[in-house]
């Protein structure tokens, strides 16, 4: 069976140490398949005998089934041992969700949270759709309440955050309270320094307000190429079509401009 987890047991200095790795897309593969593997993954989260070992939870993950996400958490959040959460590259979307059970987030610094809106494929009539619609708006709902247990951040704020499709740094990650610590850092590093957050809503609306100077850019550029350009060869028995060397990129670039401005 193809699981999205892996348990690994370092026995070579003091007590075990038992790591979960999460990797790949969660529940890609495995969690709805007849092996009922949140049951098995509750098992291994267990381990075998009586005594409760505390885990380290690696993750490094795009994302993946919400619903899958919502269970590891809460199987997480009522494990009675300490769960120490590291994210070492990416933990994106259901993973970012996952990453909230630790009592402690500990970031890479090379390390990267992005949180979004929940989306599904709904087709359908009219009441079909008002279903799916309502449905996503409750799973928000339900991911706002991961992520504001851990940060205490505002349910506003967080929502705005999500909509936006938002990627924080390790740094940023610490001051908005979705990550505790980064390590591999003397603990004397500034921790406010050195943090970036964008999303994709803020990088649209920066081209866009770049697009009056490029357009008048453009203008400019085709009311002066007759002037700049060369006149262009012509070889032996062709007729002369004279090619600006400026329309084709002004053509593409206008193209582009448009996308933009369509966009979302």
């Amino acid at each position: 069976m193809d699981k999205f987890w892996r348990w690994v047991v370092n026995e070579a200095e003091g007590p075990a140490v038992r790591t979960l790795h999460l990797e790949g897309y969660i529940a890609e593969s495995s969690w709805f398949d007849d092996d009922i593997t949140p049951k098995q993954f509750k098992t291994e989260l267990y381990g075998s005998g009586s005594r409760v070992d505390d885990i380290v939870v690696k993750i490094h993950s795009p994302g993946g089934d919400t619903f899958a996400a919502a269970q590891i958490y809460n199987m997480l959040k009522e494990y009675p041992g300490k769960i120490s959460v590291h994210i070492d590259g990416l933990a994106a979307s259901a993973a970012s969700v996952i990453a909230m059970a630790g009592d402690e987030v500990c970031v890479s610094p090379l390390s990267v949270i992005m949180i979004h809106n929940p989306a599904m494929l709904i087709a359908g009539e009219v009441a079909d759709l008002q279903v799916g619609i309502n449905l996503l708006s409750e799973v928000k709902e339900s991911i706002i309440n991961a992520y504001q247990t851990k940060t205490r951040l505002s349910r506003a704020k967080i929502s705005h955050m999500m909509d936006a499709e938002t990627w924080m740094s390790a740094h940023k990650a610490i001051e908005l309270k979705f990550a505790d610590k980064v390590v591999y850092e003397s603990e004397l590093a500034d921790e406010g320094s050195d943090g970036f957050i964008f999303d994709q809503m803020t990088v649209t609306n920066a081209l866009r307000n770049k697009l009056p100077g490029i357009q008048a850019r453009m203008k400019y550029l085709k009311a002066n190429e007759k002037e700049e350009d060369p006149k262009p060869q012509v070889l032996p028995g062709k007729q002369e079509t004279p090619i600006a060397v400026n329309q084709i990129p002004i053509a593409q670039l206008e193209r582009r401009l448009e996308l933009i401005k369509s966009w979302r």
